[in-house]
């Protein structure tokens, strides 16, 4: 089976032109804005899986925070058919982009939820 987080992480780098990974980088005040998608949980079948992930958006504003993660939500909610490594049938917004602690005062932090009905190509 195809790892979501190999499919998405890519695929929101080439799409919004910044880091993003699994894990937030070292230098993280360095590189903002940073996306990190992350599987948790989801149904896997034979044929297709369904994972749950967590998008978060890492910004120096809030602004600019709340307008990445808005514009992400908007392309996964688009998102259909072949991308690297996998086919997506459907993507559901779980919980949308809002304000999310973050231990470092001076990051701004948006975090979303989704389910992501995908096969591997």
């Amino acid at each position: 089976m195809a790892d979501i987080e190999a499919v998405l992480n890519p695929w929101a780098e080439a799409t919004f032109g910044h880091f993003a990974g699994a894990e937030t980088p070292d230098d993280l005040e360095q590189q903002l804005p940073v996306i990190r998608i992350e599987r948790g949980g989801g149904a896997d079948e034979r044929f297709s899986e369904h994972p749950r992930i967590f998008v978060d958006v890492f910004a120096a504003t809030a602004d600019e925070a709340r307008t990445l993660a808005n514009n992400v939500r908007d392309a996964l909610l688009a998102l259909r058919g072949p991308v690297p490594g996998a086919v997506i049938r459907d993507v559901r917004c779980d919980s949308g982009p809002s304000r999310q602690p973050w231990a470092n005062e001076a990051i701004y932090r948006r975090g979303a939820a989704y389910t992501v009905s995908f096969r591997p190509a």
